[in-house]
C-alpha cells in the first residue's frame, strides 16, 4: 500500500526530469497578476533579467542578452541561423539527439554543415577536432552542447573553445541544460553566443529562450537569418530602438523568470545552483549503485543534471510500471533516449534537493519490491 505521495511546495508531483521541473512556490505565485506588454512595470522587469544574465557567465559588458520567445530549441535555431551566415559553414560536434537537431536545424537553413560525431557516451574527441579545423579553413563556426541530455555527459567546452580561437573560428554553445549550474567564463571561453531557456537551471517556467551574444560578433549578422521570427539580430535592434519586443511576449513567463533569478541568486548564483546539483547526483548515484543500478558515465564524464541509468536484465522490470509506480508516489522521472542501449534517466535539477533525493531512492527501492525484481547487479 502506498502512502502520502511525495509533493512539492504547490503539492504536485516532484519532477525529476531535466526541464521543465519543480518550481518554486514563489516562482509560481507571481504570475497571478496581468501586465501589458508595453507597461513600465513589465518594460523594467524584463531589462532587469536581460541585463543579468550575461553576469551569469561573465560577460557583462562585452555580451548582449537578446531573448527569443518559445522553448530553448526556438533560441538554439535562432543562434545557428543569425550567426552562421549564407556563405559559412559550420563544424557541429554531435554525441547525443541535441547535436543532430543542430545538424537538422542547419540543413533546413541550408548552411553547410561538417560534422564530428562520437558516441553518447563519449566526448568529442580534440585532436579529431583540431585535425578538422586545420584541414578545412572554410569551416567558420563550431557548435557544441554543454552538457547533453541524451546521456548526462559535461562535454569540455573549455578545451573546444580553446581550439576554435587557435584557429581563428567562432564558436556557438547550446548551454540549454547547464547554463547556472555548470561554469561558463567568458573571459576564458571566448564564445560568440551561448543558448539556453528559463525552464532549466535557473529554475523559470518554459516559454522564454535567449542567447547570450557578444555584441560585436552580433553586430556583423544583419541579414543572415533565414526567418523573420528567429531573427537575432532584429530582435536586438528593436530592443536597442524601443526597450520592447517585436512581437508579443511571454509576459508571465518572464516575470516569472525574474523571480526565478532573484532565488538564484540568493543561493550563490552558479557556484550556489551548481553545487546543490552536485550533492542531489551523488546522492542519487550512490543510492542507485547501492540498490544495484549501473550509471552509463563514469563520474569524470557526469553532469549533475540528469543521470542515464542501464535498464536492468530481470524480466520482472518492466519500465511503464515502474515509471508510473514512482509516479503514483510522487517521483516523475523520465525514459532513455539512447539509441545504443535500454536505459531510463532521473533528473538532479530543479526546486530539488537531498531529501527529495533520498526520498526518491526509498520509492525506488519501495517498488523493486513490490514489483519483485531482484537480479539488479546484472543491469548493463
Amino acid at each position: 500500500m502506498v502512502g502520502s505521495p511525495a509533493v512539492s511546495e504547490t503539492g504536485d508531483p516532484l519532477l525529476l526530469t531535466p526541464g521543465p521541473l519543480t518550481t518554486s512556490k514563489s516562482v509560481k505565485e507571481v504570475m497571478v497578476h496581468d501586465w501589458g506588454s508595453r507597461d513600465s512595470t513589465f518594460l523594467r522587469i524584463n531589462k532587469e533579467v536581460l541585463e543579468t544574465l550575461p553576469k551569469i557567465v561573465n560577460a557583462e559588458g562585452t555580451h548582449v542578452t537578446v531573448p527569443m520567445q518559445g522553448s530553448g530549441t526556438f533560441a538554439v535555431e535562432a543562434m545557428l541561423t543569425t550567426f552562421v551566415p549564407p556563405n559559412g559553414k559550420i563544424l557541429i560536434l554531435i554525441n547525443g539527439a541535441y547535436g543532430h537537431r543542430a545538424k537538422r536545424i542547419c540543413d533546413i537553413a541550408k548552411r553547410a554543415v561538417v560534422v564530428h560525431e562520437t558516441p553518447e557516451d563519449t566526448p568529442p574527441n580534440l585532436e579529431e577536432v583540431d585535425r578538422i579545423l586545420a584541414n578545412d579553413k572554410s569551416i567558420t563556426h563550431v557548435f557544441v552542447v554543454h552538457c547533453e541530455t541524451t546521456s548526462g555527459i559535461r562535454n569540455p567546452v573549455a578545451e573546444v573553445g580553446a581550439i576554435v580561437q587557435r584557429h581563428g573560428r567562432r564558436l556557438l554553445i547550446d548551454a540549454m541544460s547547464a547554463f547556472g549550474a555548470l561554469p561558463l567564463d567568458a573571459k576564458h571561453v571566448q564564445f560568440d553566443a551561448v543558448a539556453a531557456s528559463s525552464n532549466k537551471c535557473i529554475e523559470g517556467v518554459p516559454g522564454l529562450g535567449f542567447v547570450v551574444a557578444r555584441e560585436a560578433a552580433l553586430a556583423e549578422c544583419k541579414g543572415n537569418a533565414t526567418t523573420l521570427v528567429l531573427d537575432l539580430y532584429d530582435q536586438w535592434q528593436n530592443f536597442v530602438k524601443t526597450g520592447q519586443y517585436r512581437f508579443t511576449p511571454p509576459i508571465h513567463v518572464i516575470v516569472s523568470f525574474h523571480q526565478a533569478l532573484k532565488e538564484f541568486l540568493e543561493e550563490g548564483g552558479q557556484p550556489g545552483r551548481g553545487k546543490r546539483y552536485e550533492e542531489n547526483c551523488r546522492i542519487l548515484i550512490d543510492g542507485m549503485r547501492e540498490l544495484g543500478f549501473e550509471p552509463l558515465l563514469p563520474e569524470s564524464l557526469q553532469a549533475p543534471i540528469i543521470v542515464t541509468f542501464h535498464m536492468p536484465k530481470d524480466p520482472k522490470f518492466v519500465f511503464q510500471k515502474f515509471y508510473d509506480a514512482l509516479k503514483e508516489r510522487g517521483y516523475v522521472i523520465y525514459p532513455g533516449k539512447l539509441t545504443v542501449a535500454d536505459s531510463f534517466r532521473i533528473g538532479c535539477i530543479g526546486r530539488l534537493n537531498a531529501d527529495h533525493m533520498r526520498g526518491a531512492l526509498a520509492a525506488i527501492a519501495d517498488v523493486l519490491r513490490e514489483m519483485g525484481v531482484s537480479n539488479l547487479k546484472t543491469a548493463a
